[in-house]
């Protein structure tokens, strides 16, 4: 695997060179080390026992990457989440500073005519990764998301910023029973996290991850107007640690739950993707032509 690691004092990211993707991240704290970045667990299987179809981004799947545009791309041909998420970055700087460690990282695809930077900072003794990505030139309208993806061994319990409601799309990521199961109403939306309606007629707790639940879900969280920053924060129970995702509502407003724990039967996934949770934090709908035209966000 083609990769730059870069380290502060208690922490490491490591970039996947070939996708952008993070392929690691590790905090050294109170004797622990803890690793809170998703890898799938099909990454180190050769390629040709893999879907020939998969876009890299998918052979690749690990960590977080960037987003541009989110879903589809039927605007500007490219494969799912955009050449961030499937194509090559080139190290443009790694080095030194006072308080750690910067990394710049630029896509060698154009996003719409910009040039995509991906800027990384690692601090001594801070156990947080600070990223930013910066387009440059192009022309046109873009919809972005950060994708990081945890993983639990035991679920575990979630906790947000004020959000407004919560929704799910017209249609489940897997409506046909012979490929995988959902467990949400769609298209459906709550107020209440704790009680968002279920396809079984019943409610489910966005705020509880359970290991026990085979799913394949995703469901959008509106920021509230509380003029603080938007996080999310997920206590793994197994792992005995809390992830925190932050952002800027001002230019994320959406929060989309990713939740996938053996809900897909099909390869690569095959009932073994289990326990992984996707924080995706964007502007964004459904693919790059819904963002940009109306859609139920907008309206909103």
């Amino acid at each position: 695997m083609d990769t730059l690691t870069i380290k502060a004092k208690g922490i490491s990211v490591t970039v996947d060179l070939t996708v952008g993707h993070l392929a690691d991240m590790t905090v050294d704290i109170d004797g622990r080390q803890l690793k809170p970045l998703h890898r799938a667990p099909w990454i180190d299987e050769p390629r040709e026992t893999l879907p020939q179809d998969l876009p890299a981004g998918t052979v690749r799947l690990s960590g977080d990457f960037l987003c541009a545009p989110f879903s589809r791309s039927d605007v500007e041909e490219a494969p799912l989440h955009g050449w961030p998420a499937n194509s090559r970055w080139d190290v443009v700087a790694s080095e030194a500073t006072a308080e750690g460690w910067r990394a710049v990282f630029r896509l060698q695809h154009k996003v719409m005519g910009a040039t995509v930077d991906k800027i990384l900072t690692l601090r001594d003794d801070h156990p947080f990764l600070y990223q930013e990505h910066v387009f440059s030139g192009g022309s046109g309208g873009i919809s972005v998301a950060h994708h990081p993806m945890t993983a639990m061994k035991d679920g575990g319990r979630l906790a947000f910023s004020p959000k407004r409601f919560a929704a799910t799309p017209d249609d489940p990521l897997e409506p046909d029973p012979a490929r995988g199961r959902f467990r949400l109403a769609y298209p459906a939306r709550s107020a209440d996290l704790t009680r968002f309606p279920a396809a079984d007629g019943g409610t489910l707790d966005l705020t509880d991850y359970r290991i026990d639940q085979s799913r394949e879900d995703f469901v959008t969280l509106v920021e509230a107007d509380h003029g603080g920053p938007g996080w999310t924060a997920l206590a793994r129970k197994a792992e005995a640690d809390l992830v925190v995702v932050l952002k800027n509502p001002a230019e994320l407003p959406v929060t989309m739950l990713w939740i996938s724990n053996g809900g897909r039967d099909y390869a690569p996934w095959s009932g073994r993707h289990r326990g992984v949770l996707g924080i995706e934090d964007g502007r964004t709908a459904l693919g790059h032509a819904a963002s940009l035209g109306d859609n139920w966000l907008k309206r909103e």
